[in-house]
């Protein structure tokens, strides 16, 4: 097959771009893998780095302001799509969903569209309306949770299907800490040597770090001084920064900066969490972790608790409710002898669910059935 995958986002692109990357490595050896992307963007940049996928630099300006710019992706676009006659374009965010179904307008045959539904936004509106029956021909769910918002938007009329992110549980491996870099995030030194833990979700805000911080600070002191923070991701603005000073902890948490590679951090704790309370959805963090051998704590938001098997490979609480994610941290301490079983089943867990191979295969499948039934209606 031949095979494009799209992506809006000039920056990061965080997990849209992790997806994409997965996908076009694992593909490339059995299909013709081509990727548009902005290009300042990682993913350009990152799927420019993978033999045998083809990438162009493709814009998806977005607002009314930028008409002529759209115009011009659009003609762009249009052009890629005549030329090389894909067997599937796969979006996913709004703004390359509204250009690739704009550019492929008038196209004999036209090439199926495929959507990852990536966040827990809600699909209503007219836009939604408009693409589900004129620009959506699969929509792909990643987790249960947003395969029943699926169904009950507008795009219950498309085929969907749900596959699970995967992740490279042979990169991410349980490995030994590094214990220079452990005894530096494990600092002050206490009278008990403290619990290190830890995520690399990222530091906005909706990922919920500070509700940890904060049930953290409402520990009695004996209890908060046996736990150490650290968190990888763009360094907090200076209110956050001054609200965990305010609290009382900023001597417990440490902030990593965004990494290249997270692997040393995640080895270093002893547990992690991910306890988002928006647009997120099943978690690339989350697995990662999982697959080092470490349990975690997570939300009860959209897919979270779909990693994770309670008492066994983590833990799992209300979201934003301060009280509970206090009583897990005591938890933790009253579990800590535990934590490497429950560290060592999380991997099993990866190793079962969790795989590169599961997922690429998975979406493949989807791939080779919508084909197939485009064929057989030509």
């Amino acid at each position: 097959m031949k095979l494009l995958f799209t992506n809006f986002h000039d920056g990061d692109g965080g997990g849209h771009t992790t997806y994409i990357v997965g996908l076009a490595r694992g593909l490339a050896g059995r299909h013709d893998v081509h990727v548009a992307a902005p290009a300042s963007s990682r993913l350009n940049r990152e799927a420019r780095e993978i033999p045998g996928v083809t990438v162009v630099d493709q814009p998806f300006p977005n607002g009314l302001r930028r008409l002529a710019a759209r115009r011009e992706a659009r003609r762009l676009l249009a052009a890629y799509l005549r030329r090389e006659r894909f067997d599937v374009v796969h979006v996913n965010g709004s703004a390359d969903h509204r250009l690739a179904m704009s550019a492929r307008r008038g196209m004999r045959p036209r090439p199926p569209i495929v959507l990852t539904k990536h966040n827990s936004k809600p699909m209503t509106g007219i836009g939604h309306r408009w693409r589900s029956r004129f620009g959506t021909d699969q929509v792909i769910a990643v987790c249960e949770f947003v395969r029943r918002q699926v169904l009950a938007s507008p795009y219950a009329r498309c085929r969907v299907a749900t596959v699970f992110n995967g992740v490279d549980i042979h990169r991410f491996a349980p490995r030994p800490p590094d214990p220079a870099a452990r005894d530096a995030w494990l600092a002050p030194p206490s009278d008990v040597p403290p619990l290190l833990i830890g995520s690399n979700a990222g530091t906005a805000r909706y990922k919920g770090w500070m509700d940890l911080v904060e049930a953290l600070a409402s520990l009695a002191p004996d209890e908060r001084d046996r736990f150490r923070v650290v968190l990888a991701g763009g360094m907090p603005g200076s209110d956050d920064l001054a609200k965990v000073e305010a609290l009382g902890v900023a001597g417990q948490v440490r902030f990593t900066g965004r990494l290249t590679d997270v692997r040393p951090m995640v080895a270093a704790l002893d547990a992690g969490f991910v306890l988002s309370w928006d647009v997120e959805t099943i978690s690339f963090a989350c697995r990662e972790m999982m697959a080092m051998g470490k349990p975690v704590l997570v939300s009860d938001y959209a897919g979270l608790p779909e990693n994770i098997r309670p008492g066994e490979d983590g833990w799992v609480v209300r979201a934003r409710d301060r009280a509970a994610i206090a009583a897990a941290l005591r938890a933790l301490l009253a579990a800590r002898g535990t934590l490497a079983g429950m560290g060592d089943a999380a991997r099993r867990h990866a190793e079962a669910e969790f795989g590169m191979e599961r997922f690429v295969d998975a979406t493949e499948a989807v791939y080779a059935a919508l084909v197939a039934d485009f064929s057989s209606k030509a």
